[in-house]
């Protein structure tokens, strides 16, 4: 390596600092150094603040030539991404009060890659997917309590903080749902009996497009994974989302034996419904009004009022009385339940 070093300083000074700056960190990895080392060496190699941050902690790592932390922040003026198995994990970054430097791009390319080494090396990694084996022993109920510790620090999580499970089904890819809803602090997935299995301390941001998701309630991870489970077969296309503590007493439909739910004359009603009837009798029943309904469908109130009195007069309830609008919305629920085990009926 120092002999091509000096053979391109004969042709370009350039290209003998770009050099000497990927063995600057190749000899940091090989010293097997952490993520502070790395932003402190960095920082006096670049002569200014070097910045390391991971998605998973949301912990901003930044150091000062001199090797103590920079207190004074000033806008990144280069940033470049960490990625570990293709997934974006993180950022580093330098302050630099005045224009880059021409070497600041090769410099901020062997720190990202320099901390995606130590990401890896030093667990638990810093990915948001994770190990389904070990997100399935966190969210078990048949787990014993010191091997779900255990499961939660492998994968990251501080045994003071509660955990929250959300069960998924979405267009995109789990790791992208999970990193939506919580940017900013710890996060893990993973699939799971064909529900993609979002661990994390808090939701902080709302759900992408195209997913419909339960959230648990209970801070027991094996509790919050049987809300969720149930919260999500509450789904809709109109209601997406749903927290299992918004369900209230309709999370008891949940436990009704499907036999009994099937043989129930207003569920088994439901199943003469035209698609497009389900569609009104399901804005009405959400709205409790027919202009709403109508609105919430783009069709004309008059529309509406005539599809509700022939869906009224198919299942024999009078929609128009709140004791039919309730008893019209709980059978269309319960007739949701027997649709899928999880995510219920799209309409």
């Amino acid at each position: 390596m120092e002999a091509l070093v000096e053979r391109l300083s004969q042709l370009d000074s350039q290209a003998e600092g770009a050099i000497r700056v990927v063995m600057f960190y190749d000899t940091l990895m090989r010293r097997r150094v952490d993520l502070p080392v790395l932003a402190r060496a960095s920082a006096g190699l670049a002569e200014c603040v070097a910045g390391i941050r991971l998605h998973g902690t949301g912990r901003a790592i930044r150091m000062s030539p001199d090797g103590t932390q920079a207190s004074t922040q000033l806008p990144a003026s280069t940033t470049t991404p960490i990625t570990l198995d293709e997934e974006e994990i993180g950022a580093v970054w330098l302050e630099r009060p005045g224009p880059p430097s021409p070497l600041d791009a090769v410099l901020l390319d062997r720190l990202a890659i320099a901390a995606a080494a130590v990401v890896e090396r030093y667990g638990p990694a810093r990915t948001t997917m994770a190990d389904p084996a070990l997100v399935e022993l966190v969210i078990s109920a048949d787990t014993d309590e010191a091997a779900r510790a255990r499961a939660l620090r492998l994968l990251g999580f501080a045994a003071d903080l509660p955990v929250r499970v959300v069960a998924v089904r979405s267009r995109l890819p789990l790791d992208q749902v999970a990193g939506a809803i919580c940017p900013a602090r710890p996060v893990k997935a993973a699939p799971v009996d064909d529900v993609g299995v979002i661990l994390a301390t808090k939701v902080d941001s709302a759900f992408p497009t195209g997913t419909s998701a339960g959230v648990g309630a209970a801070d027991r991870p094996d509790r919050s994974w049987r809300e969720a489970r149930t919260a999500l077969r509450f789904t809709t296309a109109h209601k997406p989302v749903v927290h299992f503590d918004s369900l209230g007493a309709l999370a008891l439909l949940a436990e009704i034996p499907q036999d009994a739910l099937r043989d129930n004359a207003d569920v088994a009603a439901m199943t003469r419904l035209a698609p497009d009837d389900v569609d009104t009798l399901a804005a009405y029943c959400a709205t409790g009004s027919q202009r709403r309904a109508a609105e919430l469908l783009h069709l004309h109130h008059s529309s509406i009022a005539r599809r509700l009195d022939q869906i009224g007069k198919s299942l024999g309830i009078e929609l128009t009385e709140p004791a039919g609008l309730l008893r019209a919305g709980l059978a269309l629920t319960a007739w949701r339940l027997l649709g899928d085990t999880f995510g219920g009926r799209e309409d």
